[in-house]
């Protein structure tokens, strides 16, 4: 009998060891599953941000050519009032190209 009664002890060791070794085993997933949740949580932001960015580089560039796009096509208008601003700005254009002084005047002495 006392084989039995140690056997049984035996036994209810190793069922214990076996439900040990079960939760370590299903902490040990879910601890890689929570890992891996992470992951790709971080990822997702991430990539979020990356979108972000570029559609942010994307409208800027749009804007660019747009922008482009429209002074070229004011500048080559033959509009009166595009007309006149061009001859307003050759005109100080004029301006800025004559010397301040006469060509033959002096030098003021100091």
């Amino acid at each position: 009998m006392s084989m039995g009664g140690s056997h049984s002890k035996t036994k209810k060791d190793q069922d214990k060891d076996r439900k040990w070794m079960w939760r370590l085993l299903g902490t040990i997933a879910a601890l890689q599953l929570y890992f891996v949740q992470e992951l790709l949580a971080a990822f997702a932001l991430f990539v979020m941000a990356f979108l972000a960015i570029a559609g942010a580089m994307v409208s800027l560039y749009m804007l660019q050519r747009g922008w482009a796009l429209t002074v070229d096509r004011v500048a080559d208008s033959q509009h009166p009032a595009v007309l006149a601003v061009r001859h307003g700005i050759s005109s100080v254009e004029d301006l800025a190209r004559r010397p301040f002084r006469r060509p033959g005047s002096e030098q003021p002495a100091n």
